[in-house]
């Protein structure tokens, strides 16, 4: 239901992308080796979820011991996020979840976070339009939500300097094992300043007509439709050049009554080969390519600085890392590229990347992004997409 024929003709599932062709390729044959179960034995929801935008294999732990490496984006915020007020900008359409475990002896901060700053240090999404929205924007109206935005801002940075300060001493009573974690703990509040000070370099807020949005829509679509919005005007306005969109957290058993599917998600990828359940699996991937199609419709009608439109000057992964719901597959992986990355990238086709590792893809991307790579996570070289 996912591949198209050789010649790019869309199945069934991806058809909401028909008018959009010339601004995307598949690309088959993307292995996530590292999301496989070795000696770990269960968990593959979680190991997915870790290993989809790291490349790396997530330690098995339900504890705060947690360890897995830099996602992708957050290797390149570090590097190019100095240039925008914000260096990345991380959504969810789902619930948020960081303490616990939640798959098979894996913590649940594995399974619902994409981005993480460091291997030890997931970079928590935000779920709420309405929250992204203030602080990207400032809340309120007009000259009301740059004030709000300011004052907004000096809240924040007498809270961390209030913590820095008081840092030093608190250390100074810990033991070694808690001396660790306060260590973490104060990687995250340095990183929190540094993404303060990025925005406080940058001057003024942009002034945007969309109107704060009151909240989380009841209904999904229009939920997604609200966080790509979100990442759409992030980038219009270069307040972001960097983010990530979890749609679903991998292992989901959300119901889709709206599509006539009452059955949950997750139980219904284990539908060995029914016929009537895999179609159903079938209308729910074409239901999330719808807003996904919506989305890129959107960055295809506006404009960057150049001239040129947002599609045109972005890179868009969209997929995941499991392929096979009954086997928990990781290997020949779901794999959207779209946009043209400025003019450097071939689009509207199908490519077969001949069992490679992900990362592979992701040092071709860095490379195009202007960040010089030769390894990424697992990678074994650089995917060739010119």
């Amino acid at each position: 239901h996912w591949f198209p024929t050789d010649d790019f003709q869309l199945n069934t599932t991806m058809m909401p992308l028909e008018s959009l062709k010339s601004h995307f390729q598949v690309i088959s044959g993307l292995d996530h080796e590292n999301a496989t179960p070795g000696r770990d034995g269960a968990g593959d929801h979680a190991r997915a979820s870790a290993t989809f935008l790291t490349g790396a294999r997530a330690r098995k732990t339900a504890g705060s011991d947690i360890h897995v490496g830099v996602s992708v984006d957050q290797f390149a915020a570090q590097r190019a996020g100095q240039l925008t007020r914000f260096p990345s900008l991380e959504l969810s359409s789902d619930v948020i979840r960081n303490s616990g475990g939640c798959d098979s002896g894996y913590a649940c901060a594995y399974q619902y976070n994409l981005a993480w700053s460091s291997p030890t240090t997931p970079v928590t999404p935000e779920a709420n339009p309405r929250f992204v929205f203030e602080r990207l924007f400032g809340a309120g109206e007009g000259e009301e939500r740059r004030r709000n935005f300011e004052l907004r801002q000096k809240t924040q940075r007498s809270i961390l300097d209030f913590v820095l300060d008081e840092a030093a001493d608190v250390q100074q009573t810990l033991g070694v094992n808690d001396r660790q974690k306060f260590d973490e703990y104060l990687t995250v509040v340095r990183e929190l300043e540094k993404r303060l000070q990025a925005a406080e370099m940058h001057g003024s807020i942009p002034m945007v007509q969309q109107a704060t949005p009151n909240g989380i829509p009841a209904d999904f679509a229009a939920y997604i439709d609200l966080m790509f919005d979100m990442m759409v005007l992030a980038f219009q306005t270069d307040t972001t050049r960097i983010s990530t969109l979890l749609l679903a957290y991998d292992g989901s058993n959300r119901t889709f009554p709206q599509l006539g599917i009452p059955e949950g998600h997750h139980h219904l990828t284990h539908n060995q080969r029914d016929p009537q359940l895999a179609q159903k699996v079938a209308t729910i991937d074409q239901f999330y390519i719808s807003r996904f199609a919506r989305f890129l419709q959107r960055m295809n009608e506006t404009s960057d600085v150049d001239g040129n439109s947002l599609l045109h000057n972005s890179m868009v992964v969209y997929g995941g890392a499991i392929a096979d719901g009954n086997r928990h597959s990781h290997d020949n992986l779901p794999v959207i590229l779209a946009g043209h990355g400025g003019g450097a990238i071939q689009t509207g086709r199908y490519l077969n990347a001949d069992s490679q590792p992900m990362a592979n893809l992701y040092v071709h991307m860095l490379n195009r992004f202007g960040i010089p790579t030769t390894e990424f996570g697992d990678s074994s070289g650089e995917l060739k997409l010119a």
